[in-house]
């Protein structure tokens, strides 16, 4: 008797325990609330639990459901405070210093995940950001194969020296510009990831609906991470098996920064190329790298200067043994000082340790970037260097936010789709390249979808055309994927309240992370402030219009001019402008302006057919502007096939 009543009264303490009362880890002190909208507060208690929310003047209860999910509206309330939000149940939840301004979610890949800290004069920056005014939220990286409710803890930081460096930087400038501009508070939310791709930040219900994907969908079963895990470690093991046999003891590592070490058996990999391009498809974890150069005997035992580009993500660096340096971020140039007495004359040894975290790994970017600089001579060290595998990360590899479609939506987009917004900013496209043309589907159906899940209309939804980058060498002799997927981006235009940013002048054709992101921020600024503030500004370059052919040339009309069209070129040529005939073959056009019209032809075009402008990879030399300094967008008059246009996305 007495262990029936033990057992019913622990029973009872069971199917009664209490949970607190909870939100979620989107809200924090410090936090920006979106003003003039209903303000959604939810969270979670126990099951039927009495929850009553305060904020400035208002007060509103509600119980939790069975499920025990609660969820208010409260009233709108204008920009202004610092306000308390508290929320009362068993236990009480105060938040402090709250701002009610106007929230922009911040997402795409590195090119947004890319940090103040990075950018040029990044010291400045940082060191006149302090603005209690701006506010940022990074959402940490996470993937899933099913919707989440939550995100991983994180905090509101307001822009000041000791965190602005960490802030995304074109979200930053973007923010920086419009409280500059309104005087009203500005948050950001930022979930980016790089080196992800359009699909993985599309809801599966999206995708399925979609006529481009639906095929695919139907056949698709929802991904067991774990069990996906299990087959991506033991491809992952498999190749470390074919590569090296097995991974080494700590004994073994400790003696690889050593110039004696013998690496005769280690495999060759290309410096600088990211090692998922290379022998190491998906791997993240720690790689070991050495070479062997030369020092003549001149420059022996003095300072010398090492250069390896840039590394993602993290590295330690020895010569000869010794550390000459080390850096964490993927985004950052690696210049090291080599102090007196570490050069010998004959051989000597570098070895760099490289950690990768997820995504790409291993050296990237500009081959003349990888060299050391002795007092004698500059040598290149780019080439074949020898790697060594040290450990893989979780143990083994893990599922990639790009193994399947989906998996960061809903680790980190569903989890805030109840937060008020006024918008979205966006820095994507590099890892879409190679299917350019499907993305002219896939990115209108991400925001399109993004809009019906988040249920606040056709919210403002403002994005980065792709810099200039020498990706491939890509151009119209040949195609180029680059210019196809800046295409793209235009034709996503179509869709209401979207607005782009025409960066061509700002990139750097060695590196896909142009520094250069102040300006980013600032155009993505200019189009709010006209299309969602309503200010009367010129937000936007010239926009091609319509052609017409009289003889051998080609007048073309724009819109967007401002104040009118200008050429950056101390000597007035317009540079970027191709022409071809009816044999498609494309020749370097001459051009001059006539009012807000282009003139150009091409002296081995007799009868021209279609005019590109800024059509490659790298388009650099792009100059055709209006006077408030807008560049003019990438254009082609014709819709000939290109390099892309048979490329569908699809699940290994």
């Amino acid at each position: 008797m007495k262990k029936t009543v033990l057992f019913l009264a622990a029973t009872m303490i069971s199917s009664f325990s209490f949970a607190d009362v909870r939100l979620p880890n989107v809200f924090g002190d410090n936090m920006v609330l979106q003003r003039d909208k209903p303000i959604p507060v939810w969270g979670w208690a126990d099951k039927n639990e009495k929850v009553t929310i305060q904020f400035n003047q208002q007060v509103k209860t509600i119980k939790a459901g069975k499920d025990g999910r609660w969820k208010v509206f409260l009233q709108p309330e204008k920009a202004g405070g610092p306000y308390t939000l508290t929320v009362k149940g068993r236990n009480n939840i105060s938040l402090k210093d709250i701002l009610m301004g106007d929230v922009w979610i911040c997402s795409g890949q590195s090119n947004m995940e890319f940090h103040v800290n990075g950018v040029t004069n990044a010291g400045k920056e940082i060191a006149r950001s302090a603005n209690p005014a701006i506010r940022h939220f990074y959402l940490p990286k996470d993937i899933s194969a099913t919707p989440k409710e939550d995100v991983k803890q994180s905090a509101w930081l307001p822009a000041a020296p000791e965190n602005t460096g960490d802030f995304t930087a074109v979200g930053y400038f973007f923010a920086k510009a419009l409280n500059e501009q309104l005087h009203v508070p500005i948050g950001l939310i930022h979930t980016s990831w790089g080196g992800t791709i359009v699909e993985t930040w599309i809801s599966r219900e999206g995708l399925a609906g979609s006529d481009d994907f639906r095929d695919m969908m139907q056949g698709l079963p929802t991904l067991n991470l774990d069990s996906a895990a299990v087959a991506s470690r033991n491809r992952q093991q498999q190749i470390i098996q074919s590569l090296q046999g097995s991974l080494p003891d700590a004994a073994a590592v400790a003696t690889w920064p050593a110039p004696g070490t013998d690496d005769q058996s280690w495999k060759k990999m290309k410096v600088p190329t990211l090692w998922e391009q290379q022998q190491l498809p998906d791997f993240d974890g720690i790689v070991w790298f050495r070479k062997n150069f030369q020092v003549a005997e001149a420059d022996a035992g003095k300072p010398a200067e090492l250069s390896l580009g840039t590394i993602d993500d993290n590295d330690v660096t020895y010569i000869n043994g010794t550390q000459v340096g080390s850096t964490k971020g993927y985004d950052a140039l690696r210049t090291y000082h080599i102090p007196a007495g570490i050069l010998k004359a004959g051989n000597n040894v570098i070895a760099v340790k490289i950690d990768d975290n997820a995504g790409g790994g291993g050296f990237y970017g500009d081959a003349e970037s990888v060299f050391l600089q002795t007092a004698g001579q500059k040598q290149s060290l780019a080439g074949d260097w020898a790697f060594r595998v040290e450990k893989a990360i979780t143990p083994g590899a893990s599922v990639g936010p790009n193994s399947y479609p989906s998996l960061l939506f809903n680790a980190m987009i569903n989890p805030v789709l109840p937060f008020a917004i006024k918008g979205a900013i966006w820095y994507q496209g590099e890892s879409n390249a190679d299917r350019a043309y499907q993305y002219r589907k896939a990115f209108p159906l991400m925001i399109s979808d993004w809009r019906r899940l988040w249920k606040q209309g056709d919210f403002p939804f403002y994005f980065v055309q792709l810099a200039s980058f020498n990706s491939n060498n890509g151009n119209s002799q040949k195609g180029s994927k680059w210019a196809e997927l800046r295409e793209a981006q235009t034709l996503t235009l179509q869709l209401p309240n979207t607005g782009m940013a025409v960066i061509t002048d700002v990139g750097e054709p060695k590196d896909i992370h142009p520094k250069n992101k102040q300006d980013v921020g600032k155009r993505l600024a200019a189009v709010a402030l006209h299309q969602t503030y309503g200010q009367d500004n010129v937000f936007s370059g010239p926009v091609y219009q319509s052609m017409q052919v009289n003889g051998n040339k080609v007048t073309l009309s724009f819109t967007s001019t401002g104040s009118g069209l200008v050429v950056k070129d101390k000597y007035g040529y317009i540079r970027g402008f191709e022409v071809a005939g009816a044999d498609k073959q494309f020749h370097y056009a001459k051009a001059f302006t006539d009012g807000n019209k282009v003139i150009v032809y091409a002296d081995e075009v007799s009868s021209p057919v279609a005019v590109r402008y800024g059509w490659a990879d790298d388009n650099l030399e792009d100059n055709l502007f209006n006077k408030e300094g807008f560049p003019a967008a990438p254009f082609r008059t014709d819709n000939w096939k290109g390099v892309t246009e048979d490329v569908k996305y699809s699940v290994r």
